[in-house]
């Protein structure tokens, strides 16, 4: 266990150092967050009502998560996985890829949903329970769209099998992340709320642990 939190540790480290280094990435992401929500807000002149807000902006950040997940996997050659995998067991890569894209996507929404409530003109009542749902959706795609990826990296067209796979996962998660926020926007009675995040949470752990058991055989691959 100790030398499993040890090759986690590292290869956070070196996940860190390599966005840092293609920073270009992480900068591409938020200006296509930013061009978007600028264009929908002048759209709609910043009277967009809640709702449209709201469904607006899950749609957008689904699109980003698609883009930032896609390069876990498929942006790395036969040689570098090879020397990757020669240096760790198949669960510490596949875990720190979660994580990582995780607080990639939490914090790309947090940015995106602070700027899109500036320019949508719509007021955020309850923003800690929707920065909240946030980091739990961002958990939850972020485990869904890992594997996707490690999946369609096996794949010849990677990015058509990526979307083909992806998109029927997340609906789900995009309708049940809809319905909640919907509380923290507009002030909602909150009856169900928590347990449509108990959800999401339990939808993220289940999706990890099963990313954990089937990479392995990816991995031999």
């Amino acid at each position: 266990m100790r030398r499993f939190w040890a090759e986690f540790k590292a290869l956070w480290l070196k996940e860190i150092k390599l966005e840092w280094k293609q920073r270009y990435a992480f900068f591409g992401l938020l200006l296509y967050v930013g061009s978007t929500v600028l264009v929908v807000g002048l759209a709609f002149q910043r009277q967009m009502n809640p709702l449209s807000w709201n469904i607006l902006f899950w749609i957008i950040l689904l699109f980003v998560a698609i883009n930032a997940v896609a390069k876990s996997f498929m942006t790395e050659s036969a040689t570098q996985q090879q020397y990757l995998y020669s240096l760790s067991g198949p669960s510490a890569i596949i875990l720190t890829k979660i994580f990582y894209n995780t607080g990639l996507l939490g914090l790309i929404g947090t940015l995106g949903f602070i700027f899109f409530s500036l320019i949508g003109g719509v007021k955020i009542i309850q923003m800690d329970l929707f920065t909240l749902i946030v980091w739990v959706v961002a958990w939850t795609l972020a485990a869904t769209l890992t594997l996707v990826s490690a999946i369609a990296a096996k794949a010849e067209n990677r990015v058509t099998l990526l979307a083909v796979l992806g998109f029927p996962l997340t609906v789900p998660v995009l309708l049940t992340a809809i319905r909640i926020s919907r509380v923290a926007i507009e002030g909602l009675e909150a009856t169900t709320t928590f347990s449509n995040i108990y959800f999401l949470l339990g939808l993220a752990m289940l999706l990890t642990a099963i990313s954990m058991l089937l990479f392995p055989t990816l991995w031999k691959e």
